[in-house]
């Protein structure tokens, strides 16, 4: 297996986690997307869409995180990342994709780009516009878990699911951006197991081979 991707994608850090927590080690090929290296021909003719993380295995190419990670849930079961119960499968998803499709998508950086140098605004607009976003969905996220009533140390019970694997690396996001995440105590418990996590530990981007200082 070669995983392609960027020490600071919460994407790649997210199939990080899917891979640490199967047991899994792919060879790592480092593409910078600061230096814009996804969008050189040579990436473009391996993924068209000129995004990390991608993952080639058995003569095939694998994108979106989301998917790369059901992938490993179907070729590597053990241990689960989905609990059997359709119903709590269904929620974990539900708590996963509120992260991977309404947050992230809103601070990435081709979006945070295109309001820079297309829309003209200041480094101080963008980092507003991450908070606005990132505290609206991980305010929702908390109210989802305590709705549910299921969590305990992570998001459904006391094992990691797939949306423990999209929470930690918003949570990283909303470090840097400045949001604050101090009141949201379910959130607040789940990060303090996920941190202690060797797992999770491991896959922290300042952890990772091509980290800039």
């Amino acid at each position: 297996m070669r995983f392609y991707g960027y020490f600071r994608s919460s994407a790649a850090y997210r199939c990080r986690i899917a891979f640490n927590l199967k047991g899994l080690a792919p060879n790592f090929v480092p593409v910078h997307l600061r230096k814009g290296e996804q969008r050189t021909a040579e990436f473009l003719s391996l993924n068209p869409q000129g995004l990390v993380p991608a993952l080639e295995t058995g003569g095939h190419l694998l994108t979106q995180s989301l998917a790369i990670i059901e992938w490993l849930e179907e070729a590597h079961p053990t241990p689960a990342l989905l609990p059997k119960d359709p119903f709590e499968r269904a929620h974990v998803r539900a708590l996963a994709l509120s992260i991977a499709c309404d947050v992230h998508p809103l601070q990435n950086l081709r979006v945070l780009r295109h309001l820079k140098t297309g829309l003209s605004q200041d480094q101080q607009a963008l980092d507003r516009w991450c908070r606005h976003w990132i505290d609206e969905g991980l305010a929702a996220f908390e109210a989802q878990l305590a709705k549910a009533g299921t969590s305990g140390k992570f998001c459904l019970g006391d094992t990691p699911t797939l949306a423990d694997i999209c929470l930690m690396p918003q949570l990283f996001s909303a470090d840097r951006f400045g949001a604050d995440v101090s009141k949201l105590a379910h959130l607040k418990r789940i990060r303090g197991n996920c941190e202690t996590h060797p797992a999770f530990a491991a896959a922290h981007p300042a952890r990772q081979s091509d980290a800039e200082a």
